[in-house]
């Protein structure tokens, strides 16, 4: 019998565990961010949070709506009700109390989402250029231009970029190819190839900076963007996913951008949308990108192709 019990109290632990493991740990922390947000709601009107009911979602949804962006109520939705699946109890998100009232909030508010802005080819030159203009440590130099310089010609979202492990890179003739053990979309672990060919310009070309970079840091094993210590010595310590923007941010500022409005995403958006500018087709955007679906790709070429393509170039004044 007490075997048994044993048993099933290993069983229930894996359950848990398995649970867990079936979403990545950024999204679990979302989930809690957002019911967090929630929680607060219901307590403070003195509603029950969970289990909870259509109705009480869809006054939260609409007090939320005054504030946010027609995404984040989505969002929030999404979060809600995944902690109550986790929990073990049931909520009807499909109930018309919620989905019409959602459809209302939209027609009202609209669901436009404007993105951060792109780093295009004249930023990153000018965020280059400011780089190699600061007085600090040859070192520090070579790892922050090739953080942007890679992360731009990947198309890599920044918790990718910060990932990246020496055992994970292959210097070949035409380049480089980088193996992504895993990412937002490919949480199983399948893994992704990128391949990253020479620029003619080496002042820009990522490979030839990774090369430099590593050369110079003795890198051979591990991450291979990773945090100093003081007196610029490198820890073997990775760098963070924030340590990344505001990378961005400090050397958009020094190169004269302003940069309120560009966040690690700005290097993803920036390559795929240059790319689309340059002619390159939707399928090999997102081969690079890793994007599952055309529609946020399409949005890049569309922004690309605005002038382009533009019906009004075809009227002569």
């Amino acid at each position: 019998m007490n075997e048994l019990i044993t048993d099933i109290k290993t069983l229930h632990e894996q359950t848990l565990s398995n649970l867990k493991l079936s979403k990545a740990k950024n999204t679990l922390r979302a989930y809690k961010s957002d019911y967090k947000d929630f929680g607060v709601f219901c307590a403070k009107h003195d509603f029950n949070s969970l289990p909870t009911e259509p109705k009480i979602v869809a006054l939260y949804l609409t007090n939320l709506s005054k504030t946010s962006k027609f995404s984040t109520l989505r969002r929030r939705l999404v979060s809600i009700s995944m902690v109550h699946k986790l929990k073990g109890h049931y909520l009807d998100t499909k109930h018309p109390i919620i989905t019409e009232n959602l459809i209302g909030i939209k027609r009202s508010m609209g669901s436009f989402q404007k993105g951060k802005k792109p780093i295009l080819i004249n930023h990153l030159k000018s965020i280059i250029n400011a780089i190699n203009k600061q007085k600090i440590d040859e070192l520090k130099k070579a790892r922050d231009k090739t953080i942007i310089l890679i992360g731009f010609g990947g198309g890599f979202r920044r918790t990718e970029l910060i990932s990246i492990d020496h055992e994970d890179l292959e210097f070949v003739p035409e380049g480089l190819k980088i193996t992504l053990k895993r990412s937002k979309t490919d949480q199983y672990g399948e893994g992704t190839l990128k391949g990253l060919p020479y620029f003619s310009n080496e002042n820009y070309c990522p490979v030839m900076n990774l090369k430099k970079w590593l050369d110079l840091s003795n890198i051979n094993s591990g991450p291979i963007f990773r945090r100093f210590s003081k007196g610029s010595n490198i820890t073997n310590n990775r760098l963070t996913d924030q340590s990344v923007v505001l990378l961005i941010k400090k050397y958009l500022n020094l190169a004269g951008i302003e940069n309120s409005n560009y966040s690690g995403h700005s290097l993803r958006s920036g390559f795929a949308t240059v790319a689309a500018e340059s002619g390159a087709d939707e399928r090999s955007i997102m081969s690079m990108t890793g994007h599952k679906t055309t529609q946020m790709v399409r949005r890049y070429i569309q922004e690309a192709n605005l002038f382009k393509n533009n019906a009004l170039n075809k009227i002569k004044i």
